[in-house]
């Protein structure tokens, strides 16, 4: 009898020791915390933006098209323009008391960035300053999305709670993701794709341990959407009547056409920056006059034609519903893609996901016209290929086909679409990396020096500092002028690589501003050592 209890108490405690492995009760308590923190966030958010809206158009952001339609020229040109002043006053504020980074507003990649190569932290003041811009903007007519800026707000305040509690480094980035995640459901109020948007662009990872707090913030975000603004979707899906077979292989034409659409807007924004960048660094115009500049351009375009407004939410419906001709489609789509790339170019707020909904829908519209023309009997109507193309162009702007998948179903509440959105979201997806190699958020973190596309192994490597693994020595030792050393302040792929060159068992270490005072000395086998214990704890953090 004794040796079955104590047998039972064995089997006990390891069941205690392996559950406390994967379940932490204070993060999952945290989650659901942040989840509804968040989703109140979320709700404020959306009304700041309908508020500045309703004062630029007379309309709220989900009617901005039908506001700024019925305003006379010179009016709704006038609306980004003075944003684009508001945003400057901003902009110069944050420079002034470094509340933003580099003075730019913040989204999607300063998320990863915090993930991937800081510590989980986000600056309260970074957050609000970025919310605050990209509510101005986008409420003046920005042509950009608010679901970036929304997941960043969300990231904030997951940081700004976890705080003071003495969280592991893991935990912080779970807690950072379970921001994210219920900023999406609660922007969308899609609670699966929430998570997996998370899981997949956020955390890179879809470990045992991070999977239930990320689906509690989730679901504790898109409940509290749903009792303050409904349960519906975001778009209501007309009547397109039924598929046929040959819908697939046309899906897997209108997969290449958005990524073309997605090529076309990843190089356009990435030139347009880099043009933008140097003119201004040409002519020594600082950051904060390239909000006024940008707002006349976007201005011109969408006094001309509003769709480009804004979110373009509205647009989306009118694409989906039918009100748009051939060329018209046509027409805003190549004037929505010019209208983004200037306003993430010259400093405005916002994200890229819902430009990537309008290109894609328009796109897809667009390709169902046109195949309606040659197969009017078999193929669906063009509200069929909108919203397939809708998917297919974000997810491969975004580089996340697999949340971009589901953000369409649950968006859109429809499951009749599954395997032509599904095939055109690979196909789009498959060709935008292969020609552009990389999403849009890891070409705004390659701009600030951070490559992530060889994974975890080489983040470790730029992110892990001399400093952080040499052996210290007394100051004040001297060095030779032209004796090897490297730096405190180097990445230990840099380090490794100099040791690698000059085939050497270790080397000095030196400060930048005291180059002839050693400081430490690094080994290439502590080097080593580090990096792999930095593999091992990657590993455990990305598969348990």
């Amino acid at each position: 009898m004794t040796r079955k209890v104590s047998r039972t108490l064995i089997l006990l405690r390891r069941w205690q020791r392996r559950a406390a492995r994967f379940v932490a009760f204070r993060v999952w308590l945290f989650a659901i915390l942040i989840g509804a923190a968040v989703g109140y966030a979320v709700i404020g958010f959306r009304a700041a933006i309908n508020m500045i809206s309703s004062l630029a158009f007379g309309q709220t952001e989900e009617m901005v098209i039908s506001g700024a339609a019925s305003l006379d020229f010179g009016r709704a040109w006038a609306a980004p323009v003075i944003g684009g002043f508001i945003v400057s006053g901003v902009l110069m504020l944050a420079e002034r008391f470094k509340w933003l980074k580099d003075g730019r507003g913040q989204s999607v990649a300063e998320v990863i960035e915090a993930r991937a190569v800081g510590d989980g932290r986000i600056s309260l003041r970074a957050g609000i300053a970025a919310a605050a811009v990209s509510v101005i903007s986008l409420g003046a007519g920005a042509s950009a999305g608010r679901e970036g800026p929304a997941v960043h707000l969300g990231a904030t305040i997951a940081s700004f709670l976890d705080r003071h509690f003495n969280f592991s480094a893991k935990d912080r980035r779970t807690l950072l993701g379970c921001g994210a995640a219920a900023a999406v459901a609660a922007s969308f109020n899609a609670p699966i794709a929430g998570m997996l948007f998370a899981l997949e662009v956020i955390l890179g990872n879809y470990a045992i341990s991070v999977f239930g707090p990320i689906a509690a913030a989730s679901v504790t975000a898109a409940i509290v959407t749903r009792i303050h603004l409904g349960n519906f979707p975001a778009f209501t899906t007309p009547d397109y009547g039924a598929s046929g077979a040959i819908d697939v292989p046309l899906s897997a034409l209108l997969g290449l056409l958005c990524g073309l659409v997605a090529i076309a807007f990843l190089l356009s924004t990435e030139q347009m920056t880099e043009r933008v960048r140097a003119l201004a660094k040409r002519y020594g115009l600082p950051i904060y006059v390239l909000p006024p500049l940008g707002g006349i351009a976007v201005g011109l375009i969408g006094a001309f034609r509003p769709e480009v407004f804004g979110v373009g939410y509205e647009a989306v419906s009118n694409a989906l519903n039918g009100s748009y001709s051939l060329q018209l489609l046509l027409t805003v789509l190549i004037l929505k893609l010019a209208a983004t790339a200037i306003t993430l170019s010259c400093r405005f707020g916002g994200g890229v996901f819902s430009p990537g909904l309008v290109l894609g829908v328009f796109a897809g519209a667009a390709f169902g016209v046109v195949i309606g023309a040659f197969f009017p009997e078999s193929a669906a109507n063009p509200a069929y290929y909108a919203m397939v193309g809708m998917g297919a162009a974000s997810g491969a702007i975004m580089g996340a086909p697999i949340s971009t998948t589901l953000i369409v179903f649950e968006m859109t509440g429809d499951y009749g679409i599954t395997i032509s959105l599904m095939v055109a979201v690979a196909i789009a997806t498959l060709m935008t990396q292969v020609i552009c190699r990389r999403t849009y958020f890891h070409w705004q973190l390659s701009r600030r020096g951070y490559d992530l596309s060889e994974g975890p192994q080489g983040v470790i490597l730029q992110t892990i500092r001399v400093r952080d693994v040499m052996e210290t020595m007394p100051t004040g030792t001297p060095l030779k002028p032209n004796a090897r050393r490297i730096r405190a302040g180097q990445s230990l792929g840099e380090a490794l690589a100099r040791l690698d060159a000059y085939d050497e068992p270790g080397l000095p270490v030196v400060n930048s501003d005291e180059p002839e005072i050693v400081v430490g000395y690094l080994s290439r086998v502590k080097a080593l050592a580090a990096y792999n214990r930095a593999l091992i704890d990657s590993h455990i953090e990305h598969h348990r």
